[in-house]
């Protein structure tokens, strides 16, 4: 079952209300907590409002040009049926190791640089002494 979350117009200080100057996401978008969803403009600042919650944007509510209070709603955002697909997106991203179907074949690894710090002497083999008799 999803659930949905509001996302409200956090403290906005001594301001009455302020300008949003900024949309950043679009009804479907998947987010994580903290994304920015809006930008709100006062006089004096600017700030993002970070997604409390990780989730598909539902719906927006807000538009460039509106002016919003603290409370106001920003967007819905279906929180219950997103951790899922998030985990799906980044398994699809890690790469695969190789897959190894003859015993005899080594996949080869990436060669890593010799570090250039401390540069490891050459080791030579002791000259064998003949064995005692």
């Amino acid at each position: 079952m999803s659930e949905i979350a509001d996302v409200l117009v956090p403290d906005i200080g001594d301001f009455e209300s302020v300008d949003v100057v900024e949309v950043l996401v679009k009804a479907g978008d998947v987010v994580a907590v903290d994304a920015s969803l809006i930008t709100l403009e006062s006089d004096k600042a600017s700030m993002e409002v970070p997604s409390p919650v990780a989730g598909r944007i539902e719906s927006i509510a807000v538009k460039v040009g509106d002016q919003v209070g603290e409370g106001a709603l920003i967007a819905r955002v279906v929180v219950a049926e997103v951790a899922a697909e998030i985990a799906t997106e980044r398994v699809a991203k890690e790469p695969e190791p190789p897959v190894v179907t003859d015993p005899q074949v080594v996949p080869e690894l990436p060669a890593e640089a010799p570090s250039k710090a401390d540069p490891a002497p050459p080791v030579l083999a002791a000259p064998r002494e003949p064995p005692a008799q």
